[in-house]
């Protein structure tokens, strides 16, 4: 039954134990990173290309990807709501001038558009593009073992990750309610509970979520994950600076595991440099559980 939770997670694993603390190092390992999400997600819409009865599968795909979001983005405001009324947020920050929001999410809807080429290619059928799905699962493997790299790179150590109660709490707060999200999901949709909960264990890591999804799902499950969490982080890029002001948490909340990466400069520019260490803690705790739990439920 775990065998291929252990597949997955031996990578991840040995990556995170290796030392990766020269800054030339990191460099590549992010470079290479950019380069394999790409590469995986190309092979991902060659996949798709290959499916049976192609027209309702796409309807499929954005029917899962419509539900899934509405009901996990949904319990996970909710809950941040309650919890930044509970537990505000004191600050004392004026708002900065922030960088074109709309430039941030073509950047994000860059890599649709490498799915989209890869479906393209693959509506050929041309031979050798029969073996994309296993292609993209060796090229998981190198993924995994470099976002592993990536993890113990970024210095976090159990204590600064339980001495920072609020991006710890927020992370909590945010992995339950899309728990609860996922289950909503999965019972909207007629899907098991487990393929719920696994669509949302992604936490907006759609480059990720994605790929996992797609191996262990198919391309149509998988592809509905990758749009879901792109989702999350494109409004998350709207609704910050909206949010930053009088709920803090959801704001932080809301971007999920990109919160210590893609969304972390619209964060600083919006809540100031106090909220970037509870910012990485937020979204380091979740960058760890996605995978973790992905491949737990997918076994």
């Amino acid at each position: 039954m775990y065998s291929g939770l252990m597949i997955i997670l031996l990578p991840l694993i040995v990556g995170y134990l290796l030392p990766a603390k020269h800054l030339s190092l990191q460099r590549l390992v992010n470079k290479l990173l950019s380069w394999m999400v790409y590469v995986i997600l190309f092979f991902m819409g060659i996949s798709l290309a290959f499916l049976d009865d192609l027209g309702r599968n796409l309807l499929a795909i954005f029917h899962y990807c419509l539900v899934s979001a509405a009901c996990i983005l949904l319990c996970n405001l909710l809950a941040l709501r309650l919890f930044d009324s509970r537990q505000p947020w004191r600050h004392s920050h004026r708002q900065e001038a922030l960088p074109s929001r709309l430039h941030m999410a073509l950047e994000s809807l860059t890599l649709c558009g490498v799915v989209v080429a890869g479906f393209l290619l693959g509506l050929s059928r041309w031979a050798p593009l029969k073996f994309a799905s296993q292609a993209s699962e060796y090229a998981l493997l190198f993924l995994l073992f470099l976002v592993g790299l990536q993890l113990r790179g970024s210095g976090m150590t159990l204590r600064q990750i339980v001495l920072n109660r609020r991006g710890m709490m927020v992370a909590m707060v945010v992995f339950l309610s899309a728990m609860v999200g996922g289950l909503l999901a999965a019972l909207a949709l007629g899907l098991p509970l487990k393929t719920g909960l696994a669509m949302a264990s992604g936490f907006g890591w759609y480059s990720l979520s994605g790929i996992l999804m797609t191996e262990s799902f198919g391309p149509v499950i998988g592809s509905a994950a990758f749009f879901n969490d792109l989702l999350r982080e494109l409004l998350a890029i709207m609704l910050i600076p909206a949010l930053i002001a009088r709920h803090r948490s959801s704001a932080l909340g809301l971007c999920g595991a990109t919160s210590m990466d893609f969304t972390l400069p619209v964060l600083q520019r919006s809540g100031g440099t106090e909220i970037v260490p509870a910012a990485i803690v937020h979204g380091f705790i979740l960058s760890l559980f996605a995978p973790i739990l992905i491949a737990l439920f997918s076994s």
